[in-house]
C-alpha cells in the first residue's frame, strides 16, 4: 500500500507512465499520436487541467500540468483508462497495457523545478539516444507547438470509438505557459526552454563519442512488443517532489510528512466507526467518494 498524497488546487506536477513489460505499445504511429493526443485533451477539457507541456516515447509519457481545481486524480484516471483501452485495440491486444505500479506523480515547486523537468521531458529522446535533435522525435511531442505558438488537434479515433457516440469528432490541445512564466515574451520563454534542451543534446552527443542515434526509420520499424535491451533499474526511489531550492524541498517534505500523520490518525479513527473524524486539508479520495470531512479551504 502506497503512501496518502494531498491533493490542493494551484499545484503543478509532471506525469509519467509506462507500459507493461516496457513494451514500445506507444511506439509512433499516425493511430498512436492521434489517440494520445485525442485522450490526453478530451480529459483535460473535462476536468480543466492545463496542460504545460507533453512527450510520448514508445513505451512511456512524461506530462507536465496545472492543477487548478485540485481534481487531477480524475484527470489521470480518465487520460490513461481512455488511451490504454483505445490503444489496446489498435495493437489487436487485450491484456493490461500500462505497467502495474502507480503512475509517477512528482510536484514541482517552483517556475525554476518546472522549466527543468520540461526540458527533462522534450528533450528525453536525445538522452535515450533515439534521435539527434528533440524536434527530430516523430512521436507526440510538444516542443513544435512550443516553438511555434501553436496547438495540437486530433480527431476521434474510428478503430474505438462509435461514430453515433458522445465523444467529440476533434479536440484541441492546448499548451498553457507555466506559472510564474506569464509575463514572459515568447522569444523569451522559447529561450529559456530550448537553452535547457540544447544543454541535454550536447551532453547526448559527447555520451556517444561518435556513436550513432537510433534514428527515425529504426524507430518506426519496432515491433510494439519488442522493448529496450537496457536493464531496468529496480527498487530505486520514487519521488514525490522536486524543489532545487533546499528549503523549499524541506518545507514540502515536512509538510508531506505532517499531512501522512494527520491522515493516519483519521482513518484509523474512522475505521473504528468513531462518529465525528476531521481529515486533513488535501485528503482527496475517501471525501470525494465516502463523504469524510475535510477542512473548509482557506479564502
Amino acid at each position: 500500500m502506497t503512501l496518502s498524497r494531498d491533493v490542493l488546487p494551484g499545484r503543478s506536477y509532471m506525469l509519467t507512465r509506462r507500459c507493461t513489460q516496457r513494451q514500445f505499445l506507444m511506439r509512433p504511429d499516425p493511430e498512436t499520436n492521434n489517440a494520445f493526443i485525442y485522450c490526453l485533451a478530451v480529459a483535460a477539457q473535462r476536468f480543466s487541467i492545463e496542460v504545460n507541456y507533453t512527450l510520448a516515447e514508445s513505451n512511456h509519457h512524461h506530462t507536465g500540468i496545472h492543477d487548478a481545481r485540485g481534481n487531477y486524480p480524475e484527470f489521470l484516471e480518465l487520460f490513461h483508462k481512455l488511451f490504454a483501452k483505445c490503444q489496446n485495440v489498435h495493437r489487436g491486444r487485450w491484456e493490461n497495457f500500462w505497467a502495474a505500479e502507480q503512475p509517477s506523480v512528482v510536484r514541482l515547486v517552483s517556475k525554476r523545478d518546472i522549466l527543468d523537468k520540461m526540458a527533462y521531458a522534450l528533450s528525453n529522446p536525445t538522452k535515450d539516444h533515439l534521435v539527434e535533435k528533440a524536434v527530430d522525435w516523430p512521436g507526440v511531442t510538444s516542443l513544435p507547438a512550443l516553438l511555434h505558438g501553436k496547438e495540437l488537434r486530433a480527431h476521434r479515433p474510428k478503430h474505438f470509438f462509435r461514430e453515433d457516440g458522445p465523444m467529440p469528432k476533434e479536440v484541441t490541445l492546448r499548451f498553457t505557459r507555466p506559472k510564474g512564466l506569464e509575463n514572459l515574451t515568447h522569444e523569451q520563454f522559447v529561450a529559456l526552454v530550448m537553452k535547457r534542451i540544447e544543454k541535454v543534446e550536447e551532453e547526448a552527443r559527447r555520451e556517444r563519442r561518435g556513436g550513432r542515434v537510433l534514428g527515425v526509420k529504426r524507430i518506426l520499424r519496432q515491433r510494439p512488443t519488442d522493448c529496450p535491451t537496457t536493464q531496468e533499474p529496480r527498487r530505486e526511489l520514487s519521488p514525490r517532489v522536486a524543489a532545487q531550492n533546499k528549503w523549499q524541498r524541506i518545507e514540502a517534505l515536512r509538510r508531506n510528512k505532517t499531512f501522512h500523520r494527520a491522515y493516519a490518525k483519521a482513518r484509523d479513527a474512522f475505521k473504528l466507526g468513531l462518529g465525528y473524524v476531521m481529515f486533513p486539508e488535501g485528503t482527496y479520495w475517501l471525501a470525494r467518494f465516502v463523504g469524510a470531512l475535510v477542512p473548509l479551504p482557506a479564502r
